[in-house]
């Protein structure tokens, strides 16, 4: 059952409840851990948000001292505000908790022959609101036919930067699309988090 990442709650997050939204979570795992500044209508894009409602968080972030903005053309460059001590804490503490989606997208950018790259299981749950426990790991499905070495390389990488276990299936693309086997039934009708990397198909 895969959820659209555009439907976000606004109250706490199961994935940690210290956070006011599931939207203020996401949007600082995209600052937080992005390697590059993104405007805010980049990060409304991502996001799959309202331009206002990301600009409002953008401004409740930065008088908080968690964000900065600068003005760059005709739009506002949004990163960290590294003056802050509590920033890179926060980092941490937001790559472990929402920091699998982006994380994950990094990693596995690059492999070739993958079609489509899913979260399942418990930390997909949480991230489309279903309460529960604290996930320990991060369950993800490959499908297609890459390099298992590549891919596994992919998730032992991803396993550092979260500080938690990856768990990874390979599944080539006719037993995921055709297959009746009650694990991949099981997967399709739990919530499903498809990612979007950026692949090399040649």
């Amino acid at each position: 059952m895969a959820v659209p990442f555009s439907q976000m709650r606004t109250s706490a997050p199961p994935l940690l409840a210290i956070f006011r939204s599931q939207l203020q979570g996401e949007l600082l795992a995209l600052v937080l851990l992005g390697e590059t500044p993104n405007t805010i209508a980049d990060l409304a894009r991502q996001l799959d948000a309202p331009l206002s409602t990301v600009h409002r968080e953008v401004r409740r972030l930065e008088r908080a001292g968690i964000l900065h903005t600068e003005q760059m053309g005709r739009g506002r460059l949004v990163s960290p505000n590294h003056a802050n001590p509590a920033v890179q804490p926060l980092r941490e503490l937001v790559a472990i908790t929402f920091g699998p989606r982006h994380v994950v997208e990094e990693e596995f950018s690059g492999l070739a022959q993958v079609s489509g790259l899913y979260i399942f299981g418990s930390w997909a749950a949480r991230n489309f609101g279903v309460e529960g426990h604290t996930p320990g790991d991060v369950d993800i499905l490959v499908v297609g036919s890459p390099d298992r070495d590549e891919v596994f390389a992919a998730a032992d990488r991803a396993q550092i930067r979260l500080h938690r276990e990856i768990n990874t299936t390979i599944v080539s693309d006719q037993r995921w699309t055709d297959s009746e086997e009650p694990f991949l039934r099981t997967i399709r009708s739990q919530p499903l988090l498809e990612l979007q990397p950026l692949w090399n198909h040649s």
